[in-house]
């Protein structure tokens, strides 16, 4: 019987980023669908990686003093890293660098140049050099970029471009006839709602006099590709598109892909740009765009200039692998946007993976060592109760039901029902009052060795579908089980049903607390180790306690910014410090700080400071900041402290 393919696919990373929440979330995303694909015998192809061209790159080497290849070989290990941290199970790590994704994309670009896809024309518009994308006029949003809200540059110069306008139609009719095509529905909307609007055509190339760090335009050595155009390749280039193996403009059997996964604010270039090239390339559609929302850190959008950005390794650290994977997907219905907290890990950690699930593990695990003889599991007698089993043989459809449409949080939801119902049939039956009167009445010893068996095969069940999500705790259960390597080569279709055969007679093993419990409250203790070296004494004059309290400092929130006219240091604030009328402020911070990045920042303002102009602006107050020489951060809030509150 042949396998049935099944490829999916992660953005490629852009290598300048560090590698965040939301590069983690989409990748355990699709760790976990793959590894559910190969436990159903699939044959998984699992594609990620980074891209390593455009122009952010090449200034980063520049300032660097490096080659843009060595910069990207140094970046790129970041996120290899993570990636074998969290576990994932990717075939293949694309980087964007290597010779096989180079053939296939200029594969594809001589494809629709020879097709007349491709024409030169001269561009004059706008240029966002964070996006690395231009827009025209009517684009802007208050002259500014209309995805990232930054900054644009006037530009005009010769490129090449791809005829996507002319697809803008049939694009629209395979949506309408592929309404699966884009999940979750509101993001299908957003692009029905983005092809009302007239489709451009597509600038696919730099001029190398302007940026040398890209894939050559195999018809004009004086080009590199664009970013985004390059980037894309990379779903066909790894299934072998442009190797000289195969026939010309053919992949490999594996595509399309499956699913494509990725961010919502990346869908645009997934279910326009990509759709559209693929269709001037006579290649078929992927079968699913998936986009995912955004999490959000208390309650705030994360941003380098917050300092809320959540690193990963941080809380694998705190928590574990495991908890870590398992909050991701179980804390939002995954296509919402998510609110990561530490208080809600906590909880979510202690009262579903300590308090349920590590607690049924230990609790069985005493009960079959305690009263089964020789810590073997029982073989159950005929007069077995349907409890457990009817429950357990229940979840395979409403479980694969949830998988199969990515609600990763009703799929775990439908394994902790088999949880709290194990917990619970612990509790009703007692064996350990069935072990006190099994000499005075022979069937409870057949009772006590039936609850035994049912809660070892209860946890064989909940380590089964419990191993795509936490791959290393379904493990540890099957081998404190006694399950050998030889369990994982039995097909799916003959673990999954009630009463696999090969359970009774295993002896099992205890292991440490799975998901020892966390102290929210418990605060980190001081490495002993580290050695702390002396304050150097300070060139400053020390003051009195009654001169500091001369000074008034408050809780300020920015609600408007703006640069001031012919200085590149100095920015004018609005600041809310709880009066009836802003405050304005003129703060050096211009060379740190985009004006659009302070909006809703709360910080803190010297208020009783002597009003002075600064290049002919008021100013009537001073934010506290770190740096000597130069600006390192603003100081902050964590939490909406409301303005104007006081700070002793």
């Amino acid at each position: 019987m042949n396998k049935k393919q099944f490829y999916i696919t992660t953005p490629i990373y852009y290598v300048n980023d560090t590698p965040h929440i939301g590069h983690a979330y989409t990748t355990i995303a699709a760790d976990t669908l793959a590894r559910y694909h190969r436990l159903l015998g699939d044959d998984v192809f699992f594609l990620t990686g980074t891209d390593e061209y455009g122009q952010k790159v090449a200034e980063a080497s520049a300032k660097k003093g490096r080659t843009p290849q060595e910069h990207v070989d140094e970046m790129v290990v970041s996120f290899q890293d993570l990636w074998k941290r969290l576990n994932i199970s990717n075939n293949k790590f694309v980087r964007t660098t290597n010779p096989d994704h180079h053939q296939g994309v200029q594969k594809a670009l001589m494809t629709l140049w020879e097709k007349k896809e491709i024409y030169e024309d001269t561009y004059t518009g706008w240029y966002c050099l964070p996006d690395e994308r231009f827009w025209t006029e009517k684009d802007l949003v208050d002259g500014k970029c209309p995805d990232c809200m930054r900054p644009v540059t006037p530009l005009s110069e010769k490129n090449y471009f791809f005829k996507m306008g002319q697809y803008q139609e049939r694009l629209r009719n395979h949506l309408d006839e592929h309404p699966d095509f884009i999940e979750p529905a509101s993001r299908r909307n957003e692009i029905l709602g983005f092809l009302e609007k007239p489709l451009g055509d597509l600038c696919i190339s730099r001029p190398k006099s302007r940026l040398a760090w890209g894939i050559p335009i195999p018809f004009d050595s004086d080009y590199v590709t664009y970013v985004w155009f390059d980037a894309l390749i990379n779903y066909i280039s790894m299934r072998g598109y442009g190797t000289a193996t195969l026939t010309a403009g053919h992949v490999a059997p594996g595509w399309p892909a499956d699913i494509h996964l990725v961010g919502k604010d990346i869908l645009t270039t997934h279910a326009v740009y990509w759709s559209t090239m693929l269709m001037a390339l006579d290649l078929p559609l992927p079968q699913k765009l998936f986009a995912h929302g955004w999490w959000t850190v208390n309650g705030e959008k994360m941003s380098k200039s917050r300092g809320n950005v959540v690193n990963p390794h941080e809380v694998i650290t705190e928590v574990g692998v495991e908890p870590f994977r398992y909050f991701l997907l179980r804390e939002v219905p995954f296509g919402d946007d998510g609110n990561f907290s530490h208080d809600a890990l906590t909880d979510r950690y202690n009262s579903d993976l300590a308090n349920d699930l590590g607690n049924l593990v230990s609790r069985t695990l005493t009960l079959i060592e305690k009263f089964s003889g020789g810590n073997v599991i029982p073989n159950p007698k005929p007069q077995q109760d349907d409890y457990m089993p009817t429950f357990a043989n229940h979840i395979f459809n409403p479980f694969s039901e949830a998988m199969n449409h990515l609600r990763f949080q009703i799929a775990l939801g439908e394994i902790w029902k088999c949880v709290s119902q194990a917990n619970a049939y612990i509790q009703q039956q007692a064996p350990w009052n069935l072990d006190k009167t099994q000499y005075e009445n022979p069937r409870h010893r057949d009772q006590l060795e039936n609850v035994l068996y049912t809660l070892a095969e209860s946890l064989r069940i909940i380590a089964l579908y419990l191993s795509p999500f936490m791959p290393e705790t379904a493990a540890a259960i099957e081998k404190s089980l006694g399950l050998s390597d030889d369990y994982q080569k039995i097909s799916f279709e003959k673990k999954q049903p009630w009463g696999w055969e090969g359970l009774p007679g295993k002896i099992i093993s205890k292991c440490p607390a799975l998901f020892p419990r966390l102290d929210k409250k418990k605060k980190m203790e001081p490495n002993k180790d580290v050695v702390l070296s002396p304050i150097p004494a300070s060139s400053t004059p020390s003051i009195t306690i009654e001169d500091f309290c001369k000074t008034e400092l408050r809780v300020g929130l920015i609600k408007a910014a703006e640069r001031i006219p012919k200085s590149s240091k100095l920015l004018k604030l609005q600041v809310d410090i709880g009066q009836e009328k802003p405050r304005q402020v003129v703060a050096g911070i211009a060379e740190k700080y985009e004006p659009e990045s302070l909006i809703g920042k709360r910080i803190i303002l010297v208020c009783n400071l002597v009003p002075v102009k600064l290049k002919g602006v008021l100013s009537e107050g001073m934010l506290l900041a770190a740096g000597a020489d130069g600006v390192l951060e603003l100081a902050t809030f964590l939490q909406e402290i409301p303005p104007g509150t006081k700070i002793k």
